[in-house]
């Protein structure tokens, strides 16, 4: 294994790989870090291969730049932004390691894996609590306090003992980051916007199922599947549910990973830990968990918190369009329409959806009222909606005339339940190339309509909108 790791890091295609995805796929790529340099051209990314596979892992890193990002909650979350050679060798050291802890993570951590989702994690809990009386009933909805700011340089570089690229990554962890022209040494943590970063936070976590006490079967037949009456903790980064068959159960898992946790430097965060039972429902990645006694069923929704920001986004959205067209309004909405619809289209969500649908009906009307003061309500109506979708008799789609685009309705999403990944599957297994083709196959939610619509048709206000 050392060698292959040894090749990996010295080899001209995964130094190519790695340009590619710092400097093509990434969101981030046009972010430039402390030196002001990015390689968004071809003759640069080629530059920047050619040294990342010749000196990647040999020179001093450079620090980070620190930004900061809006969190939900009002606050603030700290970014730190490596230069774009040091991402770049980072994409190179993780291609090298990945592999290696792949094969030792824990079957229920989903965060930041390859071939494993927040839709995993949510049907995994799916799995343990359904029935009309699930026996693991009591939650510890865990979340960690700042966990990539506080992880523990010296334990998790002991988790990298005899890796041949061990001291680059402590270089990239010590280097230190700038803000406001000032510089900060980074004595723990690991940055936030780092390649590396997510695959360390994982390596820090690994064995907090064991320290939690859960025990799962070995057997062939029943791999993967829980030890009777022992507790199953779900992973997601620094999110974790431990479902628990009572309430003492659930406070000593607590004290237990509140020990394990203290060495390496992190803790619960106490505003957001809590015990509850499964009748009054907890929030996990955007989802609302709750067991009903009648008609006794999990049901899974979004959260109302989620769909509190979703409505507030659309909101905000919309406003920052006042003035555009109509083309300008659908190509701005759609995607976002689409791939919130596409992440909680796993769940019981469409009520939501239809919700939602109605309230952009009227968002819309205002819309263009603003853009059209001095028409009337019908006059409106007549030239932005209309039956604009080819194969659905939906009257009221908000839509451009000139080239029949109208704006995607999240109930046109069908609802669908994920297949959670198997416990054991790893992407490199090479006996598993057919397994993960087929799951990492593209579905994409119905498109929008390019064919003209009708003829304006006759007003008749909309019923049952909110």
């Amino acid at each position: 294994m050392r060698n292959l790791q040894r090749l990996m890091l010295r080899s001209r295609a995964n130094a190519l790989l790695s340009t590619r995805r710092v400097t093509q796929v990434n969101q981030g790529r046009a972010t430039a870090g402390v030196d002001g340099r990015t390689a968004l051209a071809g003759p640069e990314r080629v530059d920047l291969a050619r040294w990342v596979q010749q000196h990647g892992c040999r020179p001093l890193a450079r620090p980070v730049r620190r930004i900061y990002i809006p969190k939900a909650n009002g606050k603030r979350r700290p970014l730190g932004i490596p230069v774009i050679a040091d991402r770049a060798a980072q994409a190179v050291v993780l291609n090298a390691l990945e592999p290696e802890w792949e094969a030792r993570f824990e079957s229920r951590s989903y965060g930041f894996r390859p071939g494993r989702g927040c839709h995993d994690a949510i049907e995994a809990i799916f799995a343990v609590c359904k029935g009309k009386n699930p026996k693991r009933a009591w939650v510890l909805d865990a979340d960690l306090t700042a966990a990539f700011d506080r992880i523990d340089h010296h334990r998790l570089l002991g988790h990298l003992h005899g890796f041949p690229a061990r001291e680059p990554v402590a270089r990239w962890l010590r280097a230190g980051a700038i803000e406001n022209r000032r510089y900060a040494p980074t004595e723990e943590g690991t940055p936030q916007g780092g390649v590396i970063s997510p695959l360390l936070m994982n390596i820090a976590l690994h064995g907090i199922e064991t320290a939690a006490g859960a025990r799962q079967q070995t057997t062939p037949s029943h791999r993967g599947w829980s030890v009777p009456g022992t507790p199953v903790v779900v992973r997601y980064a620094d999110d974790l549910v431990a479902l628990c068959s009572t309430q003492e159960q659930a406070e000593q898992v607590q004290q237990r990973l509140a020990q394990w946790l203290a060495p390496r430097g992190l803790t619960f965060n106490e505003d957001k830990t809590r015990i509850v039972h499964l009748s009054e429902g907890f929030d996990f990645l955007g989802f609302t968990v709750r067991h009903y006694r009648n008609p006794g069923k999990l049901l899974i929704t979004p959260s109302k918190a989620a769909v509190k920001r979703f409505r507030a986004r659309l909101r905000s959205e919309v406003r920052s369009l006042h003035g555009a067209n109509a083309l300008a309004v659908i190509s701005r909405l759609n995607p976002i329409l689409r791939g919130w619809a596409a992440y909680y289209r796993t769940v019981v969500s469409k009520k939501v959806f239809n919700d939602i649908d109605s309230t952009l009906v009227w968002t819309m009307l205002k819309w263009a009222r603003h853009r059209h003061e001095t028409k009337s309500y019908r006059w409106i109506v007549n030239r932005y909606f209309g039956r604009f979708h080819p194969a659905r008799q939906d009257r009221w789609l908000f839509g451009d005339r000139d080239t029949g685009a109208c704006l995607t309705r999240l109930s046109w999403t069908p609802i669908r339940r994920h297949q959670m990944v198997n416990a054991d599957a790893s992407p490199d297994n090479p006996a598993l190339t057919y397994y993960w083709r087929q799951r990492r196959r593209r579905r994409l939610p119905p498109d929008t309509p390019t064919a003209p619509g009708p003829a304006p048709y006759t007003l008749r206000r909309p019923t049952g909108l909110a």
